[in-house]
């Protein structure tokens, strides 16, 4: 794709006059607006790229309504140039880009090896040009640090990276927000129960990543040459959570000893996002990529967009939710205890009542056989599970049903007009 023309709209670093913005001294949107201009919003991805998947559909489909401007705002290149792609061409030009921040951040970020300019000066930095927006939709919560940086006039619109189980996805920080779209039964429950959302101030959408990565995932791809059945290893970035650091390089030995397996290696994205995780993630799994029946993937757009949890014959994990949407198509699903939590009853850990949890890496090939012979006995429950974590309906996709539902708070909260 040539990106000159999908990005005839982008407006890098804030260019006004040529002047780099450097303490928030940009003029904000509404002094350029005019007097009956429509409300715009701002989808705002200060986050790695994989977060980008859970909004920019709901952009493009809130854009083609027609009652707001909408624009895709980023502190990466790399987040504006992966939204340009997933945007149908046709209405690209409804949609504006622009990348916030500063050089000097961005050469900050490079130095210390680091993929993404450091937030919190980010956001200071462009504070007074999001106060111009109506509203701004977010899918993590460091932004909620706006509201003290003086952000006042937007109202803030949490969106979902994820529908997994653990803490972190039921933040505090998500009680701050004007309104919260969920993608199912799972989340509002929780969510409710913890004070986070409130009646009336949420709607259950589903899962728009589904249909962002379902557009741009090439389905006739596949890393290997042979028929053996694929093992998906998705340990968690974190070492303290998850699996890569204590086990990560016995398991994967087990699985390439066994001559049984192909086997994709694909840690959360976050793992190799800064140089010394990337230098840690090759210094555990570097050795196994001579073999021809392992693909190790770092951190392409491959590892964002559901290539791996589609083609993929067996889920290996710890503490993911990637696991949902591997089990989208239920199939046999395997978890590794690398520190001995005592799981049972504990909703952090639900997704691994999904298959057999074992406790140590030699165990491995077993465990993978036990989930392929006994995946019977998990089959329903795996229906169950998705239906409860993710909510869809037939014929009406996920990210027109996110904008319809941010269209209508608007309306309620006096920002937008859905007449005409």
């Amino acid at each position: 794709m040539a990106k000159d023309a999908a990005f005839h709209s982008l407006r890098q670093d804030g260019d006004h006059g040529g002047q780099e913005p450097t303490d928030g001294s940009a003029p904000p949107l509404t002094d350029t607006m005019g007097a009956g201009a429509r409300p715009r919003v701002a989808f705002l991805f200060i986050g790695q790229a994989h977060q980008l998947l859970h909004g920019i559909t709901i952009a493009e489909e809130l854009a083609l309504a027609g009652r707001v401007d909408v624009d895709i705002v980023s502190t990466t290149a790399i987040n504006l140039e992966l939204a340009c792609d997933i945007v149908v061409p046709e209405t690209r030009h409804l949609l504006g880009f622009e990348r916030i921040g500063s050089r000097v951040l961005r050469a900050i970020a490079a130095r210390l090896g680091r993929v993404l300019p450091p937030k919190l000066p980010s956001l200071f930095i462009a504070r007074r040009r999001l106060d111009g927006y109506d509203a701004i939709i977010l899918p993590e919560r460091t932004s909620t640090i706006l509201r003290k940086l003086g952000v006042r006039q937007p109202k803030l619109i949490h969106i979902d990276h994820g529908a997994g189980d653990r803490a972190v996805g039921y933040d505090k920080r998500i009680a701050q927000f004007d309104f919260a779209l969920v993608a199912g039964r799972k989340q509002e429950r929780r969510m409710l129960a913890d004070g986070l959302i409130r009646p009336g101030a949420y709607a259950i959408v589903g899962y728009p990543k589904f249909d962002a990565a379902d557009r741009i995932r090439d389905r006739s791809w596949h890393p290997f040459a042979d028929d053996r059945p694929v093992i998906l290893y998705n340990p968690h970035f974190s070492a303290e959570l998850g699996s890569w650091a204590k086990d990560g390089q016995e398991i994967v030995r087990n699985i390439v000893e066994s001559g049984r397996f192909n086997l994709v290696i694909a840690p959360h994205v976050r793992l190799c996002d800064t140089r010394k995780g990337r230098s840690a993630a090759e210094a555990v799994f570097g050795m196994f990529r001579p073999f021809p029946q392992v693909h190790l993937d770092l951190g392409s757009e491959r590892s964002i967009d559901m290539t791996y949890t589609s083609l993929a014959d067996v889920y290996l994990g710890d503490v993911s939710s990637q696991v949902y949407e591997f089990i989208r198509t239920p199939r046999p699903c395997v978890f590794i205890n690398s520190h001995g939590k005592d799981w049972h009853g504990d909703p952090n850990y639900s997704h691994w009542n999904l298959g057999p949890v074992f406790d140590h890496a030699a165990m491995t090939v077993a465990a993978i056989d036990a989930s392929m012979r006994d995946h019977g006995d998990y089959r329903d429950r795996q229906r169950a599970a998705f239906v409860d974590t993710v909510d869809e309906h037939a014929g009406r996709g996920s990210s027109m049903r996110a904008a319809e539902a941010i269209m209508s708070f608007l309306c309620r909260a006096g920002v937008a007009d859905l007449r005409g």
